[in-house]
């Protein structure tokens, strides 16, 4: 861990993606890192750098930074918990990648959150900051993400009170893209409530015809 806790602190593309695959192995086999959690100070520092990685402008690092980041979810599990409200920032702004397979490897990672590291409202009350990002993809991505965790989980783990007035807010976003995935994650709210969410948006103000 001494070694890697140096070597993810490269800046060079080339060095970052050798050392990227380094870690994948080392944390895909326990008996290979038994030092993983000696010092807790070296290990928060491995992850701040990780995070880091995901923010890279340089998609193949951004991605290897994802994977890594799932490898220690994998590892870590609930003990990762501590490290959400470090790492849910940089993936709200990778799910406004330009790229496809980063929104997608970045949202794969906050389900795998919530299936490993802590309980889906958990994720949530931290996740719903992005339904005002200034990239509309995000913005977007967040009610795909939630359209995405209710057909994991259901509505039961969810309070989805906190989270429709987020969906009634982007209904007036400024993107065409994000109005119709917040209509799409309604309409996957209503299948799993059914009319109580009906009644919850004319509360709100939302005209009948819409």
């Amino acid at each position: 861990m001494d070694y890697f806790c140096e070597q993810v602190q490269q800046k060079d593309v080339g060095r970052r993606m050798q050392v990227g695959q380094e870690l994948l192995e080392y944390l895909s086999d326990p008996a290979r890192s038994p030092d993983l959690e000696q010092d807790q100070q070296r290990l928060d520092k491995v992850i701040d750098e990780l995070t880091g990685w995901v923010n890279s402008s340089n998609f193949k690092v951004a991605l290897l930074g994802l994977d890594v980041l799932g490898a220690f979810v994998d590892r870590l599990s609930g003990r990762f918990k501590s490290y959400i409200g470090t790492v849910l920032l940089p993936l709200i702004d990778r799910m406004g990648d330009a790229k496809d397979q980063v929104r997608e490897q970045a949202q794969n990672l906050i389900l795998k959150l919530m299936d490993e590291a802590a309980p889906p409202m958990y994720i949530w009350e931290r996740l719903a900051a992005g339904f005002k990002h200034k990239n509309y993809r995000s913005r977007e991505g967040v009610c795909l993400c939630l359209i995405a965790t209710l057909n994991i989980y259901g509505a039961q783990p969810l309070v989805l009170s906190k989270l429709v007035p987020h969906l009634c807010t982007a209904f007036g976003d400024s993107n065409s893209q994000v109005r119709d995935a917040a209509i799409l994650a309604i309409v996957e709210v209503y299948r799993h409530v059914g009319e109580k969410v009906r009644i919850d948006l004319t509360k709100r103000g939302i005209p009948p015809g819409r």
